[in-house]
């Protein structure tokens, strides 16, 4: 018991660490980034959204090389079905009402939607291969494209100015940034390390399928990085900058997170677990996209349902479990 006990400490002190590691590679990378000339809206499509699912890459590389690819598959899914309902809902709760432009949001969603497609049409055949991963991380290109043709006019200029304090200078050494970013990636690899190893040991204990501790828990984890920057971006009123860090975050874990592991260590996936996660996903997906862009403004009614769709989940997706006998 006290093994078990010990594990669950190992596992809070790696998402403490990753939630600060996470936070100190992002900022700093932005800062970097910015003193390089990288443009306000490329730093928050790609680096943020990228950044702050630095925890979901490198958990992706490191349970894959364990040989773990359902907790690979659990974090990087349930990550995003958390991101998009419960982060995305709270923000309205605890930052107020904010307006959401409809093109934008509709198309960055629907490249989140496809890449979930994406992501199915790979994990029913119960395998990755070096392809299926090649594919998968390629295709995140494409889906930046897109919405940087689409969006471009729209975004937000001054990213810069939502991630710095008004003491901070873009004039600071860029050796300072680099070398602060290397320590938070570094950190990030520690807590990954730990924060595997405690869910392969408690899963074996509690005899507890991974994927499902992964999806229901470890995402909620991995998924706090979202949660913190995007509620600075709203209390500074770069409402853009949150909701494309969201729907980017979803995308990337649906692309690069999933795949980066796969890339290199290819693993099979329980696709009993994995399927009926990935529909659900889907279509809690397309109900978020279809209704934000309808409203065109996120308030607490919608929080509130979005919230909801998460915690549905739990008792959906065991219902179905139960009903197929899979437990």
């Amino acid at each position: 018991m006290l093994d078990i006990v010990i594990a669950f400490i190992i596992l809070l002190g790696g998402v403490v660490l990753i939630l600060f590691s996470s936070k100190l590679a992002v900022k700093h990378s932005v800062y970097l980034a910015s003193s390089l000339g990288i443009s306000s809206f490329v730093i928050g499509i790609t680096l943020v959204s990228i950044g702050t699912d630095i925890s979901e890459i490198f958990n992706s590389i490191i349970s894959s090389y364990l040989g773990h690819g359902d907790i690979n598959v659990g974090d990087s899914v349930g990550s995003g079905l958390s991101q998009l309902t419960l982060v995305f809902g709270l923000l309205p709760i605890i930052c107020g009402k904010f307006f959401v432009n409809r093109k934008q949001f509709l198309i960055i969603g629907s490249c989140e939607v496809l890449a979930l497609i994406l992501v199915f049409t790979v994990v029913e055949k119960g395998y990755f291969t070096h392809l299926d991963a090649l594919f998968l991380i390629l295709s995140l290109f494409f889906y930046i494209l897109v919405s940087y043709n689409v969006t471009k006019d729209e975004m937000d200029k001054n990213v810069d100015v939502m991630l710095l304090d008004s003491s901070d200078s873009l004039n600071r050494k860029k050796l300072y940034y680099l070398a602060f970013a290397t320590i938070g990636f570094l950190g990030v690899t520690l807590s990954s390390i730990m924060i595997i190893q405690s869910i392969i040991f408690i899963s074996d204990k509690l005899n507890i399928e991974e994927f499902l501790f992964s999806f229901f828990i470890l995402s909620l984890g991995t998924s706090l990085p979202e949660l913190s920057v995007d509620i600075t971006a709203l209390k500074k009123k770069h409402y853009n900058l949150a909701i494309g860090d969201i729907i980017g975050s979803c995308i990337v874990d649906a692309t690069l997170s999933i795949a980066i592991g796969n890339l290199f260590f290819p693993q099979s996936v329980s696709t009993n677990f994995a399927i009926p996660a990935i529909i659900y996903t889907i279509i809690v997906s397309l109900i978020v996209v279809l209704i934000v862009s309808k409203r065109q403004v996120m308030d607490k009614k919608s929080g509130v349902l979005f919230i909801s769709l998460f915690l549905i989940s739990i008792p959906i997706l065991f219902a179905f479990y139960s009903s197929m006998h899979i437990f």
